[in-house]
Protein backbone atom coordinates (compact mmCIF):
# COMPACT_ATOMS: atom_id res chain seq x y z
CA UNK A 1 0.00 0.00 0.00
CA UNK A 2 1.15 4.11 -0.67
CA UNK A 3 2.11 5.84 1.98
CA UNK A 4 -0.83 8.27 1.77
CA UNK A 5 -4.76 8.48 2.26
CA UNK A 6 -7.02 11.40 2.71
CA UNK A 7 -9.93 12.22 4.94
CA UNK A 8 -12.18 14.93 3.94
CA UNK A 9 -15.67 14.56 5.24
CA UNK A 10 -16.98 16.65 8.35
CA UNK A 11 -15.41 15.96 11.90
CA UNK A 12 -19.52 14.99 13.04
CA UNK A 13 -19.62 13.11 10.31
CA UNK A 14 -16.44 10.98 11.31
CA UNK A 15 -17.90 10.86 14.99
CA UNK A 16 -21.20 9.67 13.79
CA UNK A 17 -19.30 6.58 11.34
CA UNK A 18 -16.86 5.33 13.98
CA UNK A 19 -19.60 5.40 16.89
CA UNK A 20 -17.38 7.77 18.79
CA UNK A 21 -18.57 8.62 22.07
CA UNK A 22 -15.92 11.19 23.18
CA UNK A 23 -13.73 13.16 20.70
CA UNK A 24 -10.22 14.46 21.87
CA UNK A 25 -9.10 15.42 18.36
CA UNK A 26 -10.20 18.96 18.98
CA UNK A 27 -10.77 21.08 15.47
CA UNK A 28 -10.39 18.53 12.95
CA UNK A 29 -10.05 20.16 9.65
CA UNK A 30 -9.68 18.28 6.47
CA UNK A 31 -7.20 16.06 5.76
CA UNK A 32 -6.32 15.63 1.88
CA UNK A 33 -3.26 14.11 2.31
CA UNK A 34 -2.33 11.96 5.56
CA UNK A 35 1.34 10.69 5.27
CA UNK A 36 3.46 8.53 7.35
CA UNK A 37 4.34 9.91 10.80
CA UNK A 38 1.64 12.40 9.87
CA UNK A 39 -1.41 12.77 13.30
CA UNK A 40 -4.55 11.80 12.36
CA UNK A 41 -7.34 10.50 13.84
CA UNK A 42 -8.08 6.91 15.12
CA UNK A 43 -11.32 5.20 16.89
CA UNK A 44 -10.20 2.88 19.41
CA UNK A 45 -11.93 1.40 22.66
CA UNK A 46 -11.45 2.69 25.99
CA UNK A 47 -12.91 1.99 29.29
CA UNK A 48 -15.55 5.17 28.68
CA UNK A 49 -16.57 3.97 25.91
CA UNK A 50 -15.26 4.26 22.18
CA UNK A 51 -13.20 7.52 21.33
CA UNK A 52 -11.93 9.27 18.85
CA UNK A 53 -8.23 10.36 18.96
CA UNK A 54 -5.51 11.85 17.43
CA UNK A 55 -1.99 9.35 16.48
CA UNK A 56 1.04 9.06 14.93
CA UNK A 57 1.05 6.79 11.71
CA UNK A 58 3.98 4.11 12.09
CA UNK A 59 4.54 1.46 14.85
CA UNK A 60 7.51 0.36 16.31
CA UNK A 61 9.19 -1.53 14.45
CA UNK A 62 10.57 -5.11 15.07
CA UNK A 63 14.17 -4.73 17.33
CA UNK A 64 15.28 -6.95 14.27
CA UNK A 65 15.29 -3.69 11.79
CA UNK A 66 16.41 -1.27 14.11
CA UNK A 67 19.79 -2.49 14.98
CA UNK A 68 22.53 0.29 14.29
CA UNK A 69 19.94 2.89 13.98
CA UNK A 70 19.53 6.22 15.72
CA UNK A 71 15.73 6.28 15.29
CA UNK A 72 12.41 4.38 14.26
CA UNK A 73 10.32 6.21 12.26
CA UNK A 74 7.86 3.24 12.46
CA UNK A 75 6.14 0.92 10.29
CA UNK A 76 3.01 2.00 8.58
CA UNK A 77 1.47 -1.24 6.79
CA UNK A 78 1.08 -4.47 8.50
CA UNK A 79 0.65 -7.72 7.17
CA UNK A 80 2.27 -10.72 8.69
CA UNK A 81 -0.37 -10.76 11.91
CA UNK A 82 1.46 -14.07 12.64
CA UNK A 83 4.69 -12.38 13.61
CA UNK A 84 4.94 -12.34 17.41
CA UNK A 85 5.83 -9.08 17.50
CA UNK A 86 2.23 -8.28 15.74
CA UNK A 87 0.76 -10.37 17.51
CA UNK A 88 0.42 -8.46 21.30
CA UNK A 89 -1.50 -5.79 19.95
CA UNK A 90 -4.56 -7.53 18.07
CA UNK A 91 -5.99 -7.86 21.48
CA UNK A 92 -9.17 -5.30 21.05
CA UNK A 93 -7.52 -2.95 23.92
CA UNK A 94 -4.64 -2.47 20.97
CA UNK A 95 -6.85 -2.59 17.90
CA UNK A 96 -8.84 0.78 15.93
CA UNK A 97 -10.02 1.78 12.75
CA UNK A 98 -8.75 4.61 10.81
CA UNK A 99 -11.07 7.06 9.11
CA UNK A 100 -10.27 8.07 5.17
CA UNK A 101 -12.22 8.75 2.38
CA UNK A 102 -9.67 7.85 -0.14
CA UNK A 103 -6.09 6.22 -0.65
CA UNK A 104 -3.67 5.84 -3.24
CA UNK A 105 -1.38 3.83 -5.08
CA UNK A 106 1.75 4.81 -7.62
CA UNK A 107 1.25 3.01 -10.79
CA UNK A 108 4.41 2.23 -12.77
CA UNK A 109 4.28 3.71 -16.18
CA UNK A 110 7.14 2.10 -18.94
CA UNK A 111 8.46 5.69 -19.23
CA UNK A 112 9.61 4.98 -15.70
CA UNK A 113 7.17 7.67 -13.92
CA UNK A 114 4.92 7.26 -10.83
CA UNK A 115 1.87 8.87 -11.07
CA UNK A 116 -0.15 8.48 -7.91
CA UNK A 117 -3.45 6.85 -8.70
CA UNK A 118 -6.27 7.46 -6.04
CA UNK A 119 -9.41 4.79 -4.86
CA UNK A 120 -12.35 5.35 -3.11
CA UNK A 121 -15.62 3.05 -2.40
CA UNK A 122 -17.66 5.84 -5.08
CA UNK A 123 -17.35 9.04 -6.85
CA UNK A 124 -18.69 10.74 -3.72
CA UNK A 125 -15.77 9.41 -1.68
CA UNK A 126 -17.71 7.86 1.28
CA UNK A 127 -16.25 7.46 4.64
CA UNK A 128 -15.01 3.84 5.05
CA UNK A 129 -12.38 2.84 7.83
CA UNK A 130 -9.06 0.83 7.51
CA UNK A 131 -8.89 -2.09 10.11
CA UNK A 132 -5.56 -0.85 12.48
CA UNK A 133 -3.23 -1.25 15.62
CA UNK A 134 -2.48 1.14 18.05
CA UNK A 135 -0.01 1.45 21.16
CA UNK A 136 1.51 4.42 23.32
CA UNK A 137 5.37 4.24 22.45
CA UNK A 138 8.29 5.69 23.75
CA UNK A 139 11.09 6.35 20.99
CA UNK A 140 13.25 8.56 19.39
CA UNK A 141 10.80 9.27 15.73
CA UNK A 142 13.12 11.54 14.91
CA UNK A 143 16.70 12.39 15.94
CA UNK A 144 16.00 15.79 15.98
CA UNK A 145 13.21 15.77 18.31
CA UNK A 146 15.05 13.54 20.92
CA UNK A 147 13.06 10.61 22.83
CA UNK A 148 9.07 11.04 22.71
CA UNK A 149 5.90 9.27 23.79
CA UNK A 150 3.39 8.72 21.58
CA UNK A 151 0.26 6.82 20.40
CA UNK A 152 1.15 5.36 17.45
CA UNK A 153 -1.27 3.42 14.47
CA UNK A 154 -0.61 1.25 11.62
CA UNK A 155 -3.04 0.00 9.01
CA UNK A 156 -3.41 -3.72 8.33
CA UNK A 157 -3.08 -4.85 4.46
CA UNK A 158 -3.86 -7.77 2.72
CA UNK A 159 -3.59 -9.34 -1.21
CA UNK A 160 -5.36 -6.72 -3.81
CA UNK A 161 -7.99 -6.98 -5.72
CA UNK A 162 -8.92 -6.58 -9.29
CA UNK A 163 -8.87 -2.69 -9.03
CA UNK A 164 -5.86 -2.38 -6.77
CA UNK A 165 -3.71 -5.08 -8.12
CA UNK A 166 -4.25 -3.79 -11.42
CA UNK A 167 -1.90 -0.64 -10.22
CA UNK A 168 -0.35 -1.90 -7.11
CA UNK A 169 0.14 -5.97 -7.16
CA UNK A 170 1.47 -6.54 -3.65
CA UNK A 171 -1.39 -5.55 -1.58
CA UNK A 172 -4.06 -3.18 -0.23
CA UNK A 173 -5.54 -1.76 3.16
CA UNK A 174 -7.80 -4.16 4.97
CA UNK A 175 -11.24 -2.19 4.42
CA UNK A 176 -14.44 -2.23 6.57
CA UNK A 177 -17.00 -0.89 4.97
CA UNK A 178 -20.19 -0.36 7.51
CA UNK A 179 -21.20 -0.01 10.99
CA UNK A 180 -21.13 -4.33 11.33
CA UNK A 181 -17.37 -5.22 10.07
CA UNK A 182 -16.70 -1.82 12.43
CA UNK A 183 -17.78 -3.65 15.02
CA UNK A 184 -16.73 -7.06 14.60
CA UNK A 185 -12.80 -5.72 13.93
CA UNK A 186 -13.13 -3.76 17.52
CA UNK A 187 -14.67 -6.09 19.18
CA UNK A 188 -14.32 -9.84 17.91
CA UNK A 189 -11.95 -12.51 19.31
CA UNK A 190 -8.62 -12.15 17.23
CA UNK A 191 -9.75 -15.32 15.18
CA UNK A 192 -13.20 -14.02 14.33
CA UNK A 193 -11.51 -10.50 13.74
CA UNK A 194 -8.66 -11.81 11.35
CA UNK A 195 -11.30 -12.97 9.39
CA UNK A 196 -11.51 -9.40 7.91
CA UNK A 197 -7.70 -9.44 6.77
CA UNK A 198 -9.19 -9.87 3.27
CA UNK A 199 -9.34 -8.28 -0.27
CA UNK A 200 -12.44 -6.36 -0.91
CA UNK A 201 -14.27 -7.59 -3.99
CA UNK A 202 -13.47 -7.39 -7.41
CA UNK A 203 -15.34 -3.91 -8.59
CA UNK A 204 -15.95 -2.68 -5.04
CA UNK A 205 -13.20 0.46 -5.81
CA UNK A 206 -13.19 2.89 -8.20
CA UNK A 207 -10.57 5.19 -9.28
CA UNK A 208 -11.34 9.02 -9.01
CA UNK A 209 -8.02 10.73 -9.19
CA UNK A 210 -5.41 10.28 -10.74
CA UNK A 211 -1.35 12.23 -11.07
CA UNK A 212 -2.06 14.53 -7.62
CA UNK A 213 -0.60 14.31 -4.82
CA UNK A 214 -3.58 14.88 -2.55
CA UNK A 215 -7.30 14.11 -2.57
CA UNK A 216 -9.36 16.95 -2.50
CA UNK A 217 -13.00 16.78 -2.67
CA UNK A 218 -14.30 20.02 -2.45
CA UNK A 219 -13.99 24.02 -1.69
CA UNK A 220 -14.11 22.98 2.14
CA UNK A 221 -10.27 21.24 1.61
CA UNK A 222 -7.55 23.49 3.00
CA UNK A 223 -4.87 24.80 1.39
CA UNK A 224 -2.41 21.99 0.37
CA UNK A 225 0.79 21.06 2.34
CA UNK A 226 4.03 20.18 1.02
CA UNK A 227 4.58 16.29 0.61
CA UNK A 228 7.42 14.69 3.42
CA UNK A 229 9.65 12.08 2.84
CA UNK A 230 8.15 8.44 2.54
CA UNK A 231 8.59 6.35 5.91
CA UNK A 232 7.69 3.01 6.82
CA UNK A 233 7.88 -0.17 5.54
CA UNK A 234 5.52 -3.56 5.17
CA UNK A 235 6.18 -6.50 7.39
Amino acid sequence: MCNLYSLTKSQDAIRQWVRAMTDHTGNLPPLPGIYPDYAAPIARNSVAGRELAMARWGMPSPASVLAGKKSDPGVTNVRNTESAHWRRWLVPEHRCVVPFTSFSENEVLPDGRRPTVWFALGEDRPLACFAGIWTRWTSVRKVKEGETTNDLFAILTTAPNAEVGAIHPKAMPVILRDAEEIEQWMTAPVPEALLLQRPLPDGALKIVLRGEKQDGEGPEVVAKTAEPPRQGALF
